[in-house]
């Protein structure tokens, strides 16, 4: 039988409608699934936002604390007892309610706690990251923040460690040079200068050493009292209560304990109303060491400063009178290294020094 010719055409036709059908079907199920597709990730960010957000929370718990009121209350009319369930049920919620925006503000306390302990020095602390929240991404800037000021103060001691350490060398040059000096005063002087440049270099040093705290410590058993009557000269009393224990100590720095309390009572005290009181006393398992003398004293508003490096009350004393101010400041860090705190206090007439070692 023979084909009509319009045959193939009404085919290719059927065929092109048939592919458009099919295209368009295709595009509109991408279309769907696109939507379907921005419509999660628009659900999924939104939800992410409400999780991340301390506010859309706290309004959500508010939100759902006043719906589930009202309609503990909308319930309770309808029933002459009403009252007598309605109100624990109030109770009931408020305590949830409650114990939701606690448990949400809790990071608080722990950004507490690492804000005292940044106050304290204490830059190895890190504050826990509870939530993930304005408070989480504030904890972590704080800790970014204490890891940064302590890179900074490594960095500021291993600098000062290194130009101590350098400068020795020249300055025990300096000296040989000047005991080849001819004798006079000059000589005298500047070995003197040179004697204090030695002693603060070395007070460096041993405040850059002690910044570590314990772990620069060498612990071993030593005798306070031992120590203590090593430091007995003209002027100075001293008072060792017997029997007292031995304590784990690093020797060579409780001796620098005691010696630089000494020689500071001694250089401020008036020997006309008495000597320097030296004593030693149990404290529980550890040993009080108090310093005392008979001095003028230190402004009030100058005790807080006391201890802290290179800060002297009278400005107008020379370093060759009054110190660099680091004795006090390696007995703070010497006394903390062990565990204890250096108490300075004025003592009316005069001015005490006292430790506890453990």
């Amino acid at each position: 039988m023979r084909q009509h010719p319009y045959d193939h055409q009404w085919r290719e036709r059927c065929e092109r409608q048939q592919r458009k059908r099919a295209q368009r079907f295709s595009r509109d199920r991408e279309w769907r699934w696109r939507a379907r597709h921005r419509w999660h990730q628009r659900w999924h960010r939104h939800h992410r936002q409400f999780k991340h957000s301390l506010g859309a929370r706290l309004i959500a718990v508010f939100i759902v604390l006043a719906c589930a009121s009202s309609a503990i209350l909308w319930w309770s009319e309808d029933s002459a007892a009403g009252l007598l369930w309605a109100v624990p049920a109030l109770l009931l919620v408020t305590g949830l309610a409650f114990g939701a925006i606690r448990h949400m503000v809790q990071p608080l306390h722990a950004l507490a706690l690492g804000a005292e302990a940044f106050r304290r020095g204490q830059f190895s602390h890190r504050v826990p990251v509870i939530h993930r929240d304005e408070i989480g991404d504030l904890a972590l800037r704080f800790n970014q923040m204490a890891a940064d000021i302590q890179a900074m103060l490594d960095g500021k001691r291993a600098l000062l460690l290194a130009v101590s350490h350098e400068l020795r060398s020249p300055l025990t040059r300096a000296r040989l040079h000047a005991e080849m000096v001819g004798e006079g005063e000059s000589r005298d002087a500047l070995l003197d200068e040179l004697a204090q440049m030695r002693d603060l270099i070395t007070a460096l040093l041993e405040s850059e050493r002690l910044g570590s705290g314990h772990q620069a410590l060498q612990l071993s058993d030593c005798d306070l009292a031992e120590l203590a009557r090593e430091q007995a000269r003209p002027g100075v009393d001293l008072h060792v209560e017997p029997d007292l224990p031995l304590l784990k100590l690093d020797r060579p720095r409780a001796q620098l304990l005691l010696r630089n309390l000494v020689n500071n009572a001694l250089r401020h005290n008036d020997a006309a109303r008495g000597a320097v009181q030296v004593g030693l006393s149990r404290a529980g398992n550890g040993v009080r060491i108090s310093v005392r003398d008979f001095g003028p004293g230190v402004p009030a508003d100058a005790l807080p400063n006391l201890g802290q490096a290179f800060y002297r009350p009278d400005a107008a004393r020379t370093r060759g009178e009054g110190g660099v101010g680091l004795g006090l400041c390696l007995c703070r860090l010497v006394a903390q290294a062990h565990g204890g705190r250096l108490e300075l206090r004025n003592a009316e007439p005069g001015f005490e020094a006292a430790v506890t070692l453990r």
